[in-house]
């Protein structure tokens, strides 16, 4: 029975990701793309052929599984996913590679951002939106959307949303999970719809625009333009993606918070405090290094140049959204440091953003000052703080195995992508990039060509830890212990 829940859900999700594709298919028939469009129509057809058949089948039988099987179910349906979104780039020869195809899938929807492709310009723009697309489905999850659409999950829906959402602790906005979906949906297609708008009166296309807004608010990174942002050498459109960088980075829950004038409660919120901290603090540094340095390839580097590019490679990393407007490679070391320390850090929980998770280095920085205070006070007892409430401890047990894994899994990828002849610094960024799903890397790193020329077992290996890092790590990694399988 429980196996016929699971297929039966996975085929429910994989029907969805399916007839997500009409939109790039529409847009293939339109420009008259006729490699892509029968790309799209041939994988929702094959989909839905063979799991209608499934689906009318099991429609009686009761959906029920515990927190365990929630994790199984959503780690399945993230492979299946990507694996169904690949589809379209192999079949249609313009990523002819299978380990290729679904790399630059994986990228998509985990809302990585790194690519193999290296003339973006010359794709058809059905791909070029599914790219998008992918990017935007991922950003926010789509077990969250099956939630939204599918009462029917009813308490089990509550256990997926468990095992998608980021951060240590999830959070309901109201009793009923469906509702709470459907508000976090509502709020997301808001926020792109308002960033897209803004981006056309900015100089952009329609086309432009959407790809843009969607890759922003998923903090994916994919643009419809080889040289990404820097291609506008507008710093009007740059303040705009900065703001709703900043925006998908902050927990959503928040942001409903301050929609319900519940300001109180987001101005004492820890995370929003440590993220807004280091948004600040490491754009003050970073434009500091750009002004004062007088070895930018750059001249006459004005302070408001300084400052705005400051601020957008520091909200493009911490947000993990990989966006790019300069050649920062060129930048002085200082700068370059601190984008690699925020590639260790993440946006906040609850929000669209990867990597560690703000809320996670604001436990352990109160866990080590309290730690201080036990050795000056010996008999002292004290607590953590959160949101101005004293916080369970077992959260800080939670947040120590956390960082031990995800520096763990840092430290293999290295060592994998090292084996196939990458240079050190390289490996250490291609593995930061992947597991915090950030995209945008150093050195090297900034060319797709170096991605593409990775061996297939390498990326098939960095796919796995792109979803890995989606999920962050439990929902891929509970598999690996034997009292889970009994």
């Amino acid at each position: 029975m429980k196996k016929l829940v699971i297929c039966r859900l996975l085929m429910l999700l994989e029907v969805l990701a399916a007839l997500s594709m009409g939109a790039p298919l529409s847009m293939a028939i339109f420009y008259g793309e006729a490699a892509m469009a029968k790309s799209f129509g041939l994988t929702m057809a094959a989909v839905l052929l063979l799991t209608m058949p499934v689906l009318i089948a099991t429609r009686k039988q009761p959906i029920r599984f515990a927190a365990s099987d929630g994790f199984l179910l959503v780690f399945l349906a993230w492979v299946g996913t990507c694996l169904l979104g690949a589809i379209p780039y192999y079949i249609s020869g313009h990523i002819p590679g299978l380990a290729d195809a679904v790399y630059e899938s994986v990228s998509g929807f985990t809302t990585t951002g790194a690519s193999i492709i290296q003339d973006l310009e010359s794709m058809p723009r059905s791909l070029i939106f599914w790219r998008a697309q992918t990017h935007w489905l991922g950003g926010m999850g789509m077990v969250v959307l099956t939630v939204a659409l599918l009462p029917l999950l009813g308490v089990g829906g509550f256990q997926l949303l468990k095992a998608e959402t980021t951060g240590p602790d999830k959070d309901r906005i109201t009793p009923k999970i469906t509702e709470t979906a459907k508000i976090l949906w509502l709020i997301y297609i808001i926020l792109t719809a308002a960033e897209t708008l803004l981006l056309m009166l900015a100089g952009m296309d329609l086309f432009d625009a959407v790809v843009h807004a969607f890759s922003t608010m998923a903090t994916g990174g994919f643009s419809s333009r080889n040289n990404s942002i820097a291609y506008y050498n507008s710093p009007l459109i740059e303040w705009i993606i900065i703001i709703f960088m900043i925006i998908a980075g902050c927990n959503f829950s928040m942001l409903y918070r301050l929609l319900q004038r519940k300001f109180r409660e987001v101005y004492y919120n820890s995370e929003i405090r440590g993220y807004v901290l280091i948004i600040f603090a490491a754009a003050a540094v970073i434009a500091f290094s750009l002004i004062s340095n007088s070895r930018l390839e750059e001249e006459n580097l004005s302070p408001g140049t300084g400052i705005r590019r400051a601020f957008f490679y520091t909200a493009s990393i911490l947000t993990t959204t990989g966006f790019s407007a300069a050649a920062h490679n060129l930048w002085p070391p200082l700068a370059q440091g601190i984008l690699v320390i925020l590639m260790f850090i993440g946006g906040c929980s609850g929000s669209t953003a990867g990597g560690v998770k703000v809320i996670r280095y604001v436990v352990l920085f109160k866990q080590s000052k309290n730690e201080l205070k036990k050795i000056i006070y010996p008999r002292g007892v004290f607590s953590v703080r959160l949101n101005n409430k004293v916080g369970r401890k077992d959260v800080v047990y939670g947040v120590a195995g956390f960082i031990f894994l995800y520096l763990s899994m840092i430290a293999l990828g290295s060592l994998v992508a090292a084996g196939a002849g990458v240079d050190f610094f390289s490996s250490l960024n291609l593995s930061l990039l992947s597991l915090g799903n950030i995209g945008l890397g150093l050195g090297s790193l900034e060319s797709p060509a170096v991605f593409q020329a990775l061996p297939a077992y390498v990326k098939w290996f960095f796919s796995f830890l792109m979803i890995a890092g989606r999920l962050e790590l439990w929902a891929a990694f509970v598999f690996l212990s034997t009292d889970y399988w009994r």
